[in-house]
């Protein structure tokens, strides 16, 4: 009976003029468009310089501003007052003021304080951009001692980063929000009833529905990891087996979500809106794109029934850092304890009574 059920899911996938594309199309878009877009280097910083030394050595110092890839020039001001009319009137996102005398107190070996005033209202930009300008004007030896070595990404490159968060977006939106519209489909089409008064059982129907996603989950890992290679240079550096194990047991959670909300549902609308819900609560709570320790206590107590939270986690542990199984261990087993809980409500959750 399984069989047959199957047989019926991947021709109604197949049959569709859209969703056959919309499988291949979206991860190529993604992973070709997304890392490009999706960083939170802040760049494109303007900068107002008040130079008032007006010497060589000051000169020289707006011009390494200038020359560096995180700023833009703002021009030199004549005075700190024309620079924050600069920034009142958003075309200048920085202020750098060099004081008198500032080459004369460099050779005599002081370290003389110069002014740095950021529009905060951007206060990500505000703040980063401050720092990165701090770290072209200090003197040298100002940091003498200090040294950085970086472990697992030496480059510094934010798409090995946000690479496997992408893994975690499209597993997200193309194995939950495809089953939340199936069994709702069926029931605004009234194939459903057909199905309501055959023997087929509860477990056999819902695993017609889940493994065909899980399928598409596979399909979509490896088009991912392919790209990155091909278009990034970028490779997994621990396991490739545990990539698709992780990317099975979301699969599994988001499928089963998928399928819960549209047994409840009764139109396509009300699916899409109650699973968009818990997407955007789910991927905003995650640590995706900010640090989940930076969140207050009781928002990071959801962390622990969050399965994206344990994903990205434990994807970046494998993908970046080389983990190995015994890595990421409490993750797996949380992802697998909640999307068995999911799959059993999602079975339980179907009415053959219509």
């Amino acid at each position: 009976m399984l069989k047959y059920l199957l047989q019926k899911e991947f021709l109604q996938i197949r049959r569709n003029s859209f969703l056959p594309r919309l499988i291949i199309a979206f991860p190529i878009v993604m992973m070709c468009v997304m890392p490009w877009v999706m960083n939170q280097e802040v760049k494109n910083i303007r900068v107002a310089c008040v130079d008032n030394d007006r010497s060589t050595i000051s000169q020289q110092l707006v011009h390494r501003i200038e020359a560096s890839n995180y700023f833009l020039s703002g021009g030199q001001k004549p005075s700190y007052q024309a620079a924050l009319k600069e920034i009142e009137s958003s075309r200048a996102d920085i202020i750098l003021v060099i004081p008198q005398h500032y080459s004369r107190d460099l050779t005599q070996g002081h370290h003389p304080r110069l002014l740095i005033a950021a529009n905060a209202v951007n206060g990500t930009k505000g703040a980063m951009g401050s720092a990165y300008l701090r770290q072209i004007v200090a003197p040298s030896g100002a940091v003498e001692g200090t040294s950085t070595l970086t472990l697992y990404n030496p480059h510094q490159n934010y798409k090995v980063f946000m690479i496997p968060a992408l893994f975690a977006i499209l597993m997200m939106l193309m194995t939950g929000f495809l089953p939340a519209l199936n069994i709702v489909g069926e029931k605004e089409a009234g194939t459903i009833e057909q199905i309501n008064v055959t023997p087929v059982s509860k477990w056999s129907f819902i695993l017609a529905k889940l493994i065909p996603y899980w399928l598409i989950a596979l399909f979509l890992i490896t088009v991912c990891l392919l790209l990155s290679w091909l278009v990034y240079g970028i490779t997994c550096q621990g396991p490739l087996l545990l990539v698709y194990l992780l990317a099975m047991l979301l699969a599994l959670f988001f499928s089963s979500l998928g399928l819960i909300i549209s047994n409840y549902s009764d139109t396509m609308q009300q699916a899409i809106f109650v699973m968009w819900f818990f997407v955007v609560c789910m991927l905003l709570l995650s640590g995706l794109f900010t640090p989940t320790r930076s969140m207050p206590s009781w928002a990071y107590a959801t962390t622990y029934v969050n399965p994206m939270h344990y994903f990205i986690d434990a994807i970046r542990t494998v993908f970046v850092r080389g983990g190995s199984f015994h890595s990421i261990a409490h993750q797996l087993l949380a992802l697998a304890l909640i999307s068995s809980l999911m799959a059993v409500w999602a079975a339980g959750s179907y009415k053959k009574n219509g």
